[in-house]
């Protein structure tokens, strides 16, 4: 307990709250990787998603892919990928490493929303005479978001919390602080950015959340969950 009130100590102090190298400073730089990470990884993961969805065509894909981009360590692919790229170039490894991440839950996320529907809602909308560009902008994608941001919250709980991992390569974020205090044995200041983390964590959920509710079409939330 007394390790927990050393560490909202650290996190309360001014000092740490300005000026280089501070916690907004820190937190900045968590988010800008993950972010960036995670919409490096919808355009791509996406346009596939949504094809594979409405063709019905390349689910064994999709489930293959999912289980293998899961099972890459992100810490060894992080480190592998700065040494392959070059000292220069480390936050684009740190962002191809996180994008890969992110990529199997927003693949999986958009074509599990299209596959959610119902069969009689698609051949309603193609009797109606719909082509398919309609049939998607009109009818697959509004009923596909309230899963789709589902699987956004998934990726960017799993993004959030390994992106503590680029410190490793000289990147900052919130990682910073605890990698440093580890030899310094500064356990308040470790966990104090631990903290960090998962409120931002939990905070970016929420947030999404609530987007998940307004995205998704009334009569259909329920089914969706909150995940």
């Amino acid at each position: 307990m007394e390790i927990i009130i050393d560490a909202l100590i650290w996190l309360i102090d001014p000092e740490n709250w300005i000026g280089e190298g501070s916690v907004p400073q820190r937190i900045y730089e968590h988010l800008l990787f993950s972010f960036g990470a995670i919409l490096v990884a919808a355009v791509f993961a996406l346009p596939i998603g949504y094809l594979i969805g409405h063709t019905g065509r390349g689910q064994q894909f999709v489930v293959g892919l999912s289980g293998a981009t899961r099972a890459l360590p992100s810490f060894g692919l992080i480190l592998a990928l700065a040494l392959f790229l070059g000292v220069s170039q480390r936050e684009q490894a740190a962002i191809i490493s996180l994008s890969l991440l992110a990529f199997a839950p927003l693949l999986s996320g958009a074509y599990a929303g299209v596959q959610a529907i119902s069969s009689e809602t698609i051949l309603s909308a193609r009797a109606q005479g719909m082509t398919e560009w309609q049939l998607f902008f009109k009818v697959e994608l509004p009923l596909s978001l309230g899963i789709l941001f589902g699987a956004v919250r998934n990726a960017s709980l799993q993004v959030i919390a390994t992106a503590t991992l680029i410190s490793y390569v000289g990147l900052g974020g919130l990682g910073y602080e605890i990698i440093q205090g580890i030899p310094l044995r500064r356990y308040d200041q470790m966990i104090g950015s631990a903290l960090v983390v998962a409120f931002l964590a939990l905070a970016i959920d929420w947030l999404l959340s609530k987007l998940q509710k307004l995205a998704t079409p009334k009569g259909v939330y329920q089914f969706v969950g909150t995940n």
